[in-house]
């Protein structure tokens, strides 16, 4: 093919067809995703480690393979760009923190590996928030990262690199981790499709920092991409037990291709009654309710009670150690200064440590939301919720938290729940912002959640790209 535009519009899937079809060549499609990167990431500042060298010479390698065997793996040749919080042998990984500035891998991270595995090629390494904590994606390793739509804008933290990146056609597929929104925010900021699967899908073995205590119990790792069907293909790749994460649960996924979308019951909200999101993106919810209702069993508009409690109890969570864990984080990693937006997330989080009873209580109303969020979804016989991703579209830079923790908790509610939940763009904000829709299940119900998404983006309006 001639026209290298075209190859960085199309989508892992598509991709993988076309080289395996002998219709582009691996070195072609690399060579034209990394000749997008070189021209939009001065502005961007997403792609943070560039492995040209190395992914032309896979390519090259991916094409003689190509030319002897008829058994490609589903990826075969397909670039693929990686957040910098995880670890990718032989390229520097830092995590955004000064302390591992420097710092080379010898091994993969069990996610990278089964992406190659699957065949991938890697692009480089993505921007990301000091430590993945943060809805900003700024460190003192790289600078920030800017919104491909209004580079004054954030992409959202904290894969806000790979979101930036993926919607600027520099890459067609990433992975991300969320603790709070980390994957769907970023998606909804810039327009692309991120989902977090449910507690325990995926392993996050080398992924820096290690989750661990009750972190363990909100965080997720999930895959990245322009399209729905790229979120389908690769979710398999990245699921099941690695041997190493203790969490991970050896539940089969089942193939969004057998759902009946006749037999879905779908409820659907605007408001969870914390923060009340502009117009734009009630339509969209509403836009993609209107879709849906000729095509499911029934559809109707009703909020979850339990949603009021997810910003309370999710900021009482993460800032029960009033922010000592990162601290010891970044003392242990050797860094001797903290990125001004890592830090106001800490001064944010607690003035001193939860008294233990009171922690303890906590987890007891942890419990009794996940209980109640479940009794919902039973009594109202939902398969599939659609609500909004965020209530804002994109911040200007230096205001990632405003609103905080009200505007976050549309996504930390499903962090608490452990819930598979996947965002997608559903509209356009006045300022000419994408603004998301976030489609939910119950636990190990991501082929309900995926199939209801690919329905959707059938019938969606296409929406236009950045202009960068």
């Amino acid at each position: 093919m001639n026209d290298t535009h075209d190859l960085t519009t199309y989508s892992a899937s598509k991709l993988a067809e076309l080289i395996r079809n002998n219709v582009a060549s691996s070195e072609e499609v690399v060579e034209a995703h990394v000749s997008r990167i070189k021209k939009v990431n001065p502005r961007l500042n997403a792609v943070v480690v560039l492995t040209e060298k190395s992914a032309l010479k896979s390519a090259r390698e991916a094409d003689t393979l190509t030319k002897k065997s008829k058994s490609l793996p589903p990826l075969h040749g397909v670039p693929i760009t990686i957040k910098d919080a995880f670890e990718v042998a032989g390229v520097v990984s830092t995590g955004g923190t000064l302390g591992r500035k420097d710092y080379v891998p010898d091994k993969d991270a069990i996610a990278v590996k089964r992406l190659k595995q699957a065949g991938a090629i890697i692009l480089g390494k993505t921007n990301l928030p000091e430590i993945s904590m943060g809805f900003e994606s700024s460190n003192l390793v790289y600078g920030k990262a800017n919104n491909p739509f209004d580079i004054e804008r954030t992409p959202g933290g904290s894969s806000g690199g790979e979101a930036s990146i993926i919607a600027a056609g520099g890459s067609p597929f990433g992975i991300g981790s969320d603790a709070g929104g980390s994957i769907r925010w970023p998606a909804h900021c810039c327009g692309i499709v991120g989902m977090k699967p449910t507690t325990g899908r995926t392993a996050r073995t080398g992924h820096w920092p290690a989750f661990s205590g009750i972190f363990s119990l909100v965080t997720q790792i999930g895959p990245m991409a322009r399209s729905v069907e790229d979120i389908a293909l690769t979710l398999p790749m990245l699921s099941g037990p690695d041997g190493v994460d203790p969490t991970v649960m050896p539940i089969p996924l089942k193939d969004p291709s057998e759902v009946k979308l006749s037999d879905l019951n779908i409820t659907f909200h605007t408001d969870n009654g914390l923060a009340t999101p502009i117009d734009e993106i009630q339509n969209a919810v509403k836009g993609a309710a209107k879709i849906l209702e000729t095509k499911v069993n029934s559809i109707e508009q009703r909020t979850p009670e339990a949603l009021k409690m997810s910003a309370s109890l999710h900021s009482q969570i993460m800032g029960a150690d009033a922010g000592e864990t990162a601290r010891a984080i970044l003392k242990n990693a050797g860094s001797n200064a903290m990125d001004p937006n890592l830090l106001s997330r800490i001064n944010m989080m607690s003035t001193s440590p939860a008294y233990l009873p009171d922690f303890l209580d906590m987890l007891v109303e942890l419990e009794e939301y996940r209980s109640k969020l479940l009794q919902f979804m039973v009594s109202t016989n939902t398969d599939v919720m659609v609500g909004p991703a965020a209530p804002v579209p994109a911040a200007l830079h230096g205001h990632g938290y405003d609103g905080f923790p009200e505007n976050g908790s549309y996504s930390h509610a499903y962090n608490l729940a452990g819930w598979p939940a996947l965002v997608m763009r559903g509209g356009t904000s006045k300022e000419g912002l994408p603004v998301g829709i976030q489609i939910i299940s119950k636990p190990w119900c991501e082929e309900k959640v995926i199939a209801v998404a690919l329905e959707l983006e059938k019938n969606l309006e296409t929406f236009p790209g950045p202009k960068i």
